[in-house]
């Protein structure tokens, strides 16, 4: 199976080519596309129209390829937590059919500096993290779930959970009707 992922990002491909050769012979291949929202998404709906335009970019945009997969993280605001925000992470996979399945992995919150940070300055997550944390490209490598686990739980795996979240409805194509 030819999948188009809709990312620059290695650490995503791997996660995705991690989740889908679990079940099928997969062959990837990396598309850098835009998402549509802002470099920083805040918000579900900007966070998941992100993930889902990827997915059709990265499908429309390669002959041959049976599902496009697109992933993206966002700020979700979140009551009850210290900064007010969470970094939730959602892939979105899209087939020839037009057919669309989503998935979300777990949530984290970042400490109110970074979040404080982010829309005082206007800058994206990565930007902050890479200053925090004083490791230059950060979401290319264990993201910031990896920094703040003390290594419990690096960028790939949170973002496999989210892939396989996705893949829910099209492991059980009968019981959702696709």
């Amino acid at each position: 199976m030819l999948v188009a992922i809709g990312t620059s990002n290695p650490v995503k491909v791997k996660a995705v080519e991690n989740v889908l050769s679990a079940f099928f012979k997969v062959t990837s291949v990396m598309k850098e596309v835009s998402s549509g929202v802002p470099p920083q998404p805040v918000g579900m709906d900007q966070t998941i129209k992100g993930a889902v335009t990827r997915a059709k970019k990265a499908l429309d945009g390669e002959a041959g390829a049976e599902l496009g997969v697109g992933i993206e993280a966002g700020l979700i605001q979140v009551p009850w937590t210290i900064s007010g925000y969470m970094d939730q992470q959602f892939a979105a996979i899209v087939d020839k059919g037009g057919r669309i399945t989503l998935g979300a992995g777990p949530s984290f919150e970042y400490p109110r500096k970074v979040v404080d940070r982010i829309f005082g300055e206007k800058i994206e997550v990565n930007k902050a993290m890479v200053d925090l944390s004083g490791i230059e490209a950060l979401g290319h490598k264990q993201g910031a779930i990896g920094y703040f686990s003390k290594g419990q739980l690096d960028r790939t795996r949170l973002t496999e959970l989210a892939v396989l979240m996705a893949m829910i409805p099209r492991l059980n194509e009968r019981l959702y009707l696709l």
